[in-house]
């Protein structure tokens, strides 16, 4: 007989979102959190910019909400970017009760330009923000007695009955087992699919497992095709490629051909600061154009 763990609540995935979720439930709940690699390995720990919010007094939520649409070529569900941009400073003012320490500038935090904002709003940790609020988080979940940590355990499906989810079976990666993990309440917070395409600045666990197994649950999904491609790595022929942070661009930095020449003022006229897939597309023509690596 397989082994069975019960919880009231069961989280699947330790990047940014799951971590505050159990940080956010009540301690009277028993909770578990399940990694499928180490804690730390996510797309979360690895974000280098910063998290976008209304932190300045020259800057207002309806800006916000009107550039995070744009770049959406107005796709995006209007209610929830509303409700995005409009809890995101409380965000951080609970990032910041978890210990983390953004960077200031005069005793205000020093806000940041990425693609597509029209105002400084990107509040950061030097060039290691997702390092900063995963560590963080993690230290804090550690803390709570009613947190259980399962590590290098990898959901397979969820558990469901009648349209009922009631937890997951879940391999244990120490002894090829599948254990049942059985819960009142299920949250999946496994992040993105970008593993799907064989060119990615994100970790090899983001494998969409969990996007699948909600939909093999009977959950909808929707705009599965909008992958979203950094425009910048470092290119190595030899080597892993690493992402170039977009807040080098927000401070001023040019993307050039090998000539020398600019060419982002062709696409968009704001430039290197237009948003990423505008960015990546010019990119991807120039390169082609051209002929180059």
């Amino acid at each position: 007989m397989s082994t069975q763990h019960h919880f009231d609540v069961l989280i699947i995935g330790t990047g940014s979102a799951g971590l505050m979720s159990a940080l956010q439930l009540s301690d009277d709940l028993s909770i578990a959190l399940i990694a499928k690699d180490k804690i730390l390995e996510g797309s979360s720990y690895y974000a280098q910019g910063g998290i976008s919010a209304v932190l300045d007094n020259q800057d207002n939520f309806e800006s916000h909400i009107a550039d995070t649409l744009s770049a959406g070529v107005d796709l995006g569900n209007e209610t929830a970017v509303r409700f995005m941009v409009e809890q995101a400073p409380s965000a951080i003012e609970s990032l910041e009760q978890a210990g983390v320490v953004f960077t200031q500038q005069q005793g205000q935090y020093h806000l940041t330009t990425e693609g597509g904002h029209s105002n400084r709003r990107v509040a950061h940790v030097a060039d290691k923000t997702g390092k900063s609020i995963q560590t963080n988080l993690l230290d804090s979940a550690k803390s709570k007695k009613n947190i259980t940590l399962f590590e290098n355990f990898i959901a397979i499906d969820l558990l469901t009955q009648n349209q009922h989810c009631y937890g997951a079976y879940i391999l244990n990666k120490s002894n090829n087992e599948i254990e049942s993990f059985i819960a009142h309440k299920t949250i999946i917070a496994t992040g993105g699919a970008s593993k799907a395409y064989l060119y990615t600045s994100n970790p090899d666990t983001s494998t969409g497992d969990g996007i699948a197994m909600a939909y093999r649950g009977g959950c909808h999904i929707a705009n599965m095709e909008f992958t979203q491609f950094h425009p910048t790595c470092l290119y190595h022929p030899h080597a892993k490629s690493f992402l170039i942070s977009e807040a080098l661009r927000g401070e001023g930095a040019k993307l050039i051909l090998p000539t020398g020449a600019t060419f982002m003022h062709k696409y968009d006229e704001r430039g290197e600061l237009a948003p990423r897939d505008i960015v990546a597309r010019a990119i991807d023509s120039e390169m082609k154009t051209h002929g180059f690596d």
